[in-house]
């Protein structure tokens, strides 16, 4: 350590000659990755002898030796706090969580504590070993604070870069179990419908056909037909923002209890939901399937109905 810094000692082999240098140092470095790799050289991070490097882009003979200055982590500007957690998952790269309805994914203006992130900084704790130079957990994808289900969180720079590109290239297997009103026509079906910020209500996502959107696919199935409404399963092609619940709604079957995207249940319904106090969209993200960025190992999990929607699924098939 010199300065707050770990020196790291990099030995390259005739095998990367004529490789770009930040391939050839992420190639012997498989603990940070090329973009991090990329910054720190940038930044005058490394060093052979008395020589810094400062283009990432430059090709190495192959048998160079070199010094990589990398920082401690900085302190997150969150605060950690220790909030339960279900953990499915966790070794030293990622960690899957079952996560609770109502409770929010990342620390924002209204929701400063009490969010996973949160949560995640005092679970994780110096195990953090750093995403882009922070000690913060990667969140790699969301789910509304009323959603319950599985979430998927990096836990170092590499982890964060192979799951972020997965989630990209959309590789990653999503599946959500919802009720929703109504029993549809078809056992199954596939809704192919840009979604976009609505222009009325930014708070809101809508269907748009102006060019504005981005594509979103997601594939339906029902599951169990209930007294109107049903259990229906919905595999996502792509993870829009409320792509679940906007396209449902969009096909005339929004979520049960959904309180922006659905409409006024029957009044059966309508007691039912206030008996039962379920005051959320009766979603949950029950399976999470993806290729571990540093085994390479393909890794897959469940998550049974919560409670409360195993609790409004049975009042509803009576």
């Amino acid at each position: 350590m010199t300065g707050g810094n770990q020196i790291i000692d990099i030995a390259l082999d005739e095998r990367h000659a004529g490789w770009r240098l930040d391939r050839a140092l992420a190639d012997a470095l498989p603990a940070l990755s090329r973009e991090r790799l990329k910054v720190l050289v940038k930044s005058g991070a490394l060093s052979a002898g008395a020589n810094l490097h400062r283009d990432p882009a430059i090709k190495v003979r192959g048998d160079e030796a070199f010094a990589l200055a990398v920082p401690e982590p900085a302190a997150a500007h969150n605060e950690a706090q220790n909030i339960p957690l279900i953990v499915v998952y966790e070794d030293e790269h990622l960690l899957v969580i079952d996560k609770p309805a109502g409770m929010v994914v990342h620390p924002a203006a209204g929701n400063r504590d009490g969010t996973l992130v949160n949560a995640l900084l005092h679970h994780c704790g110096p195990s953090l070993s750093g995403i882009g130079g922070v000690a913060r957990p990667g969140i790699v994808h969301r789910i509304d604070k009323d959603t319950s289900g599985l979430l998927l969180v990096a836990k170092s720079d590499v982890a964060h870069e192979g799951l972020s590109r997965q989630f990209a290239d959309h590789s990653i297997e999503r599946v959500y179990a919802a009720i929703v009103t109504g029993v549809p026509t078809m056992l199954t079906g596939k809704v192919d419908a840009p979604l976009a910020r609505s222009e009325t209500d930014r708070k809101k996502v809508a269907v748009v056909r102006d060019g504005r959107g981005k594509r979103a696919v997601t594939h339906w199935k029902m599951r169990t037909r209930l007294r109107d409404a049903a259990l229906v399963e919905c595999r996502l092609e792509t993870g829009r923002t409320h792509q679940v619940r906007v396209h449902m709604a969009s096909i005339g079957h929004p979520l049960l209890g959904d309180p922006v995207y659905g409409r006024s249940p029957k009044q059966r319904q309508r007691e039912l939901l206030a008996r039962l106090m379920f005051r959320r969209q009766a979603l949950h993200a029950e399976a999470l399937g993806f290729v571990h960025p540093v085994t390479n190992a393909r890794l897959s999990f469940t998550s049974a109905l919560p409670s409360d929607m195993q609790e409004l699924f049975s009042a509803l098939g009576v």
